[in-house]
């Protein structure tokens, strides 16, 4: 398990230049975890495409529906030494996804 931010959320459901390094984050950590903070910080992202004229209501919808079956197993209150301590432990930097390490075949996007 790993904790992760908003921003990786947003990385693997929204379309963009980091889809593909949270897509992999995805696939070697299948359990995510974030506090309840996580939906409304979600929500805002989603507020802001959708304001932009860059998500219709209904995609929107159904991204945080979709963001919230990804986290609903783990999305748990836990108190600030809990949650730095599952901070310290992973070996991915959930805010700084793209310096995972890539393929030398990839592009970037």
């Amino acid at each position: 398990m790993i904790v992760v931010d908003t921003n990786v959320s947003a990385y693997l459901l929204l379309p963009g230049p980091r889809t593909e390094l949270a897509e992999l984050l995805r696939r070697q950590h299948r359990q995510w975890a974030a506090p309840p903070l996580w939906r409304s910080e979600f929500r805002n992202v989603l507020t802001s495409k959708f304001r932009q004229d860059l998500l219709k209501l209904p995609e929107a919808i159904a991204l945080m529906q979709r963001a919230e079956r990804i986290m609903a197993a783990h999305e748990e209150s836990m108190t600030s030494e809990h949650m730095l301590q599952l901070l310290s432990s992973s070996r991915a930097v959930p805010t700084a996804v793209s310096s995972l390490p890539r393929p030398s075949n990839w592009a970037c996007r």
